[in-house]
């Protein structure tokens, strides 16, 4: 890899959308939900198929059942997303997603949660 193609690659992971947000792991047998957010949710999502097609729960709190029913027992459910404003720091953001997830948690109340 050239410098110049390097420069350019590092240009694009900089400048491109910033995606936080609420999301939740459910299991479709029990209809428990793990509730979490991130501030990226791109990843948070990679991490959980990559999860699934290797059988490994990367969440403690849902470990028992992803043994009892197996990784494809869950989904991947996003509730709501923010994209990070170029005037935004990183705390600022992190800040409006702990907010929305305080919402939500407020939303789901009376569902079962792990």
């Amino acid at each position: 890899m050239d410098r110049q193609n390097r420069k350019e690659l590092i240009a694009a992971y900089k400048g491109r959308k910033v995606r936080g947000g609420v999301f939740g792991i459910r299991n479709t047998v029990s209809g428990k939900i793990l509730l979490l957010s991130t501030a990226d949710l791109q990843g948070c999502e990679n991490r959980f198929r990559f999860s699934q097609m290797t059988g490994s729960c990367t969440y403690s709190k849902v470990q028992q059942d992803w043994a009892k029913y197996g990784g494809q027992a869950f989904c991947f459910e996003l509730y709501e997303a923010l994209e990070k404003k170029e005037e935004q720091t990183d705390r600022q953001f992190r800040e409006d997603i702990d907010t929305l997830y305080e919402l939500w948690l407020e939303k789901l109340q009376g569902q079962a949660l792990y």
